[in-house]
């Protein structure tokens, strides 16, 4: 209760900033980065994980108070449909990985591409169409896994044998990271020339390829991934989500959504904490604990894309 206390002041106090995280996250990202120069790499790596556990986990703990909202008309009905549906969509998830790893998270990675892309310029090229919009996303979303992969591939190349016992060449990760580069660069010339929406913000957000850059090169892969994950995406998304939900952002609207998203995040909680204590010696547990959120991610997404358009 101390924490929740401690975080709601420190929300309360933060939350003009918040409103426009990319200031926010700018100043949150160094301050990493200036933490990261004097403190050890197995203390980075327990809080990276914390804070994977308490927000990344979190803003995707009220999926199914989102999909309530989204689904307006005959909700109670639809509600245990669609928990079925979610429950479903989890167990296939995790069945491909435990059946096809190296297909599940081939597309756990293209998906959550698209995840990351989606939630950092859905707001600013809602104009776009449809289809040249996905794959600016998806592309951008990417590229920024391969940015932070191309940065750290040795340990990348070892949680992927992990997971799929096969080997993966550092050159085809530096290929697929070029090529994602001159992709997202040739679709933005395009969508720079014809539309207006994404001409305002491109010189802003070339700006933050570089932050993330140099948050990726400086940082260790969970340590960088974490401080990405948490101040670009996921606190982010907890924004968009009260908007939603209750149409203002503030300490009382989070008290709201914390509440209703406590019961499924716990659960989460205990799920990954099981996993850890059983297999925390053993290989497996990299592929039973990406398997987990990759499981978690894919109903995920799709909710946050039907939120997107419900918003439109």
């Amino acid at each position: 209760m101390r924490f929740v206390y401690f975080f709601l002041l420190i929300f309360k106090q933060n939350l003009k900033s918040m409103l426009k995280y990319p200031n926010f996250a700018i100043v949150a990202s160094f301050f990493g980065l200036w933490i990261d120069s004097f403190v050890p790499k197995e203390f980075q790596i327990y809080v990276g994980f914390l804070l994977i556990f308490s927000f990344g986990i979190l803003h995707g703990a009220n999926d199914l108070t989102l999909i309530k909202n989204i689904n307006t008309q005959n909700k109670a009905s639809s509600y245990w449909k669609i928990l079925c549906y979610y429950i479903g969509i989890v167990l296939f998830g995790a069945s491909l990985f435990y059946l096809l790893p190296a297909f599940a998270l081939l597309l756990f990675i293209v998906v959550s591409g698209y995840h990351f892309g989606e939630q950092h310029w859905n707001a600013k090229i809602q104009s776009v169409h449809p289809v040249p919009k996905a794959l600016f996303e998806t592309s951008y979303g990417m590229l920024l896994l391969f940015m932070l992969f191309e940065f750290h591939i040795p340990q990348v190349q070892q949680i992927i044998f992990d997971i799929t016992a096969t080997g993966i060449p550092s050159l085809l990760i530096e290929n697929v990271y070029y090529a994602l580069l001159i992709a997202t660069i040739s679709l933005g010339i395009l969508l720079y020339y014809k539309y207006n929406a994404f001409t305002e913000s491109i010189l802003i957000d070339v700006f933050y390829l570089f932050v993330f850059a140099i948050l990726f090169k400086v940082s260790s892969l969970i340590w960088g991934f974490a401080l990405y994950f948490i101040f670009w995406h996921s606190i982010p998304s907890i924004i968009d989500q009260l908007k939603f939900l209750y149409g203002q952002v503030s300490v009382k609207t989070f008290k709201h959504y914390f509440l209703s998203a406590a019961l499924y995040w716990l659960i989460s909680l205990v799920g990954i904490s099981t996993l850890y204590f059983l297999f925390s010696d053993l290989k497996l547990f990299d592929a039973l604990f990406f398997s987990f959120l990759a499981s978690i991610t894919f109903p995920h997404v799709l909710v946050i894309e039907k939120m997107f358009r419900k918003e439109k």
